[in-house]
């Protein structure tokens, strides 16, 4: 009889239920693929964000639009709802306040808007008897520099004398009155001017950002106005803040022109805008929206 073969002593060890190693390997492939999906391919888009789930900075910017609102359409019940979603804890109003305090100390009323802004939020808690530093910080409000008086005569009146032999005298006259008139010596500017209007195939939505001079920093509170044949419709950035401080947008009906522009503060956009039916890359049918932008110009 011939003798048994030997095993081999490789299937003589004992053998490990897994690979250190390719569990080491498949980890790492498996995190920076998720990774690379999750920041790049396809990143997370927040929306329907709740104002009390904002960070401390965006709350902050939530607070100056609603104030830049009040001062729009003197609703106060709608501004304390508002307030109340951001759940800030104690007096929402004072919280106003208090943050209009934080701001005026610091660079954000260096420009015409913040400056704008912290004297609305200082309207809108002053009226409901509260009060803050920023009361002390920030003038009410001074006369503006391209103003002069000059003194204009008025006419001069002679009064009817009485009936009688003696001659009137002269001091019987009315002596001129000065007027004080204010000329302005310059003609008032636009604060913002219109940067672009870019046009897509989506739903038929106005977008609009408000810019400061550097084109970056967005600028909440400020009033966008949509006019079309019959009506207008008013709306204020910074309601949104997941979408940037400078953001608002506008809903539009399809066969109706409108015109975007900032009651008071800039030119309307020099067309009309439609929301006409357009076919998206995929073939999809959909309406025409535009992105609109303004920039301050100081």
């Amino acid at each position: 009889m011939s003798e048994p073969q030997a095993i081999p002593r490789k299937y003589q060890r004992s053998r490990r239920p897994f690979s250190l190693i390719g569990l080491l390997l498949g980890l790492i492939l498996g995190v920076g693929g998720a990774l690379l999906y999750t920041w790049v391919l396809s990143p997370v888009e927040v929306t329907d964000t709740e104002p009390w789930q904002l960070d401390s900075a965006d709350k902050t910017q939530y607070m100056v639009a609603i104030a830049m609102s009040y001062a729009y359409d003197s609703d106060l019940s709608a501004a304390i709802n508002r307030l109340v979603g951001l759940r800030l804890g104690g007096d929402p109003i004072q919280a106003v306040a208090d943050t209009a305090c934080s701001l005026a100390t610091t660079g954000y009323a260096n420009s015409t808007s913040g400056l704008n802004a912290i004297r609305a939020m200082m309207r809108f808690y002053q009226l409901q008897g509260r009060t803050g530093c920023a009361d002390q910080i920030i003038p009410a409000g001074d006369a503006p520099d391209n103003v002069v008086s000059i003194d204009v005569p008025t006419p001069t009146v002679t009064l009817t004398p009485p009936a009688t032999k003696t001659p009137t005298p002269a001091a019987n006259q009315a002596t001129p009155t000065p007027l004080f008139v204010a000329v302005p010596t310059s003609i008032p500017q636009n604060d913002f001017e219109l940067v672009s209007v870019n046009t897509s195939c989506d739903t038929g939505v106005i977008q609009v950002f408000v810019v400061e001079l550097n084109g970056s920093t967005g600028i909440p509170g400020m009033e966008i106005r949509a006019r079309w044949d019959g009506g207008e419709s008013r709306f204020f950035t910074g309601l949104k803040p997941e979408r940037g401080a400078g953001y608002a947008d506008f809903q539009m009906e399809s066969g109706i022109d409108y015109l975007i522009d900032m009651p008071g503060r800039s030119d309307p956009v020099s067309r009309p805008l439609s929301a006409v039916p357009c076919t998206m890359e995929g073939g999809a049918r959909a309406l025409t929206s535009y992105t609109v932008i303004f920039r301050s110009v100081s």
